[in-house]
């Protein structure tokens, strides 16, 4: 069922329309300049040695595929020089296909530089791994990157369509419903060569299962051909069907679930739900996303470190990919989980967007306005800001919010983990702050007027603000 023709291929339609370069190096045009090689970039089942394929078909050249597992440079010089002698001889281009690129080493890769530096062979390379750390610079620069995505639903669906009927595939041989259509889906997980095979097996098991309905005595319904059902794909991909639909009630109720769980402290339930959401075919990406909101929001200042081991879990899954993404998603589940819960920061950012919505913002104390510009203190900003350093606490009593807004909390730390022990700091920092010596109001005397009293002090004041680190 490979595609003979770009037309034929399903999925990466942004790549394969007309202009763009990879149709441009399925159609080439005597005199037009084509992109030399290019490296396809994307998840296994995603079509990197179909275009390949079709690369070399539709543009009438030679097709050679090495795999960077087994091939080495020995190879890769007996390619290049046949492809010469063809070039030359014969006028015949040479596509070179290798697969697995990222295996080869970087003197592997540095024999390829010449034949494509000279137009010797088209290179298509394909790889799971991102070019960026896996290719040396001199192959990328010299080549196209072409990034390719897994398959959609529909994408799926109509490839199996497609092979059921095609007289390169099932040929009519066997029906199959829709809710086998749809397990396949899900199992296959956007990955066109697990589709297939899962459909050529489920066609193999529902034509054992007729031919034992037939020898224990039971006749099949008159000119009807083997079916495939949902209960035939279970047997065949040796695994209970996971009724997960990523856009529908599935989606929503599991996840809801899973963060409701790590919220209730409940890691076993988490665990559950996160290998339901995996089983399922869901986008990592979503439920790496998923966690460093819950890491946000539910267990905030009680645990900081859990942000940044949730962010840790996103970037690995993104580097690795799947399966092996499942270990650190439920690293990070397992410790958001087990961690102690707080939304006091979730809240109080609430608390603070509420009053602003309402009109409860009120000016910006004149002590800690911008005094950087000139004229700045003429208007009284940055008089008599105190510089936090420079107290024995580290706090200097001063007020910070707006007149309208003095003594409003918005924080309210639990005492839960590392909340208590914020609270605590808290407790004596607002102490500080309520019992201010001095009120400072925009009608403090601007600098200009005390420098011409020839009062130091206030010379050094605003030389002390006119550093960025004090301001």
């Amino acid at each position: 069922m490979r595609p003979r023709t770009l037309d034929e291929v399903v999925g990466q339609n942004e790549l394969r329309r007309p202009g763009t370069p990879l149709w441009r190096l399925c159609h080439p045009t005597e005199g037009e300049r084509t992109p030399a090689s290019v490296i396809l970039f994307g998840p296994p089942g995603t079509g990197k040695t179909t275009l390949a394929h079709v690369i070399a078909t539709e543009g009438q050249r030679r097709f050679i595929e090495l795999s960077a597992i087994s091939a080495g440079v020995k190879d890769v010089r007996r390619v290049m020089e046949q492809a010469q002698a063809d070039r030359d001889l014969y006028g015949t281009q040479t596509v070179l296909f290798l697969d697995e690129i990222h295996r080869f080493t970087k003197a592997q890769q540095d024999s390829l530089l010449p034949g494509v530096e000279d137009g010797v062979v088209t290179l298509v390379a394909a790889t799971t791994e991102n070019p960026s750390f896996s290719v040396i610079s001199p192959l990328l620069s010299r080549s196209l990157l072409l990034r390719l995505t897994s398959l959609s639903d529909d994408d799926l669906l109509a490839l199996i369509d497609r092979a059921v009927v095609d007289e390169r595939g099932l040929h009519a041989a066997v029906t199959i419903d829709d809710e086998a259509r749809t397990a396949i889906v899900e199992l296959a997980s956007g990955d066109a060569r697990r589709a297939l095979t899962l459909l050529e097996a489920a066609a193999g098991q529902a034509d054992a299962d007729r031919a034992a309905a037939e020898t224990d005595g039971e006749p099949p319904e008159e000119a009807e051909p083997p079916r495939i059902t949902a209960a035939v794909v279970a047997v065949v991909a040796d695994r209970a069907l996971v009724r997960y639909d990523q856009n529908g009630d599935q989606h929503y109720d599991v996840v809801s679930a899973f963060i409701k769980s790590i919220r209730g402290s409940d890691v076993d339930a988490a665990v559950h739900y996160l290998a339901r959401m995996i089983e399922g075919g869901e986008d990592p990406r979503f439920i790496a996303r998923r966690l460093m909101i819950s890491a946000a929001e539910d267990i905030g200042t009680a645990d900081p470190q859990a942000l940044s081991i949730a962010v840790a879990a996103a970037q690995t899954v993104a580097m690795v990919g799947m399966p092996e993404g499942r270990i650190p998603l439920s690293e990070a589940t397992v410790y958001l989980a087990s961690a102690p819960k707080s939304n006091a920061a979730y809240l109080a950012v609430d608390r603070a967007i509420a009053d602003i919505r309402a009109g409860d913002a009120g000016e910006v104390p004149a002590h800690l306005r911008d005094a950087h510009y000139r004229g700045a203190r003429a208007l009284g900003h940055g008089i008599g800001y105190q510089y936090p350093h420079d107290e024995p606490s580290g706090v200097s009593a001063q007020q910070y919010l707006p007149d309208t807004l003095r003594g409003r909390r918005y924080y309210e730390p639990t005492g839960h983990g590392f909340d208590s022990t914020i609270g605590r700091r808290l407790d004596q920092v607002r102490r500080l702050l309520a019992g201010l010596t001095m009120q400072r109001t925009a009608k403090t005397p601007a600098a200009p007027v005390a420098e011409e009293s020839g009062d130091p002090s206030a010379e050094k004041t605003a030389d002390a603000d006119r550093g960025p680190e004090k301001n």
